[in-house]
């Protein structure tokens, strides 16, 4: 099989899960699309130096969560004061993409007041029930420092519905 044919079955076999862990991280169907794109953008060109003893799930994660948090952080210089105005929540429930309910949308907007690196450790942990040591491989952390992370992150999430109700 040649590169682009082996390439293509790599996007279509990884896209739906890829776009769902960009999804949860930067909130927007067209940041996660964007994101997604750029993700298989770097892994193709990237693709002849990827190690085959590695697991491609691990390393397509690894860019795709970096992609994610760049985007982040293009957003958050681009944002206006306006924009801020408008909770995580109200974006959500405006999206059209979003088939969550209010809770969700609140767990959204609790876990986008997270620090980086307690959201992304929540999200790959809670809803793509990673296991610590895979989280490890794709953040380059110790699994100490994750479990730490996310116990941090399940307080203030927690906190923040206490808050609410």
């Amino acid at each position: 099989m040649d590169k682009r044919k082996e390439f293509e079955s790599i996007v279509s076999e990884y896209s739906e899960q890829l776009y769902f862990t960009i999804r949860r991280i930067v909130l927007t169907h067209e940041d996660a699309n964007d994101v997604l794109q750029n993700t298989f953008l770097k892994a193709w060109n990237a693709y002849d130096t990827f190690n085959r003893g590695s697991k491609l799930s691990t390393w397509l994660t690894r860019i795709a969560i970096n992609e994610s948090l760049d985007q982040l952080r293009r957003n958050k210089h681009m944002a206006s004061a306006a924009a801020e105005d408008l909770s995580v929540a109200d974006s959500l429930m405006a999206d059209d993409f979003f088939d969550g309910n209010e809770t969700e949308a609140m767990l959204q907007e609790a876990i986008a007041q997270l620090p980086e690196v307690q959201r992304t450790v929540f999200t790959l942990r809670y809803y793509d029930e990673m296991k610590y040591s895979d989280i490890s491989k794709i953040l380059n952390t110790s699994e100490g420092a994750l479990k730490a992370s996310y116990h941090i992150a399940v307080k203030k999430i927690t906190e923040f519905f206490k808050e609410r109700d």
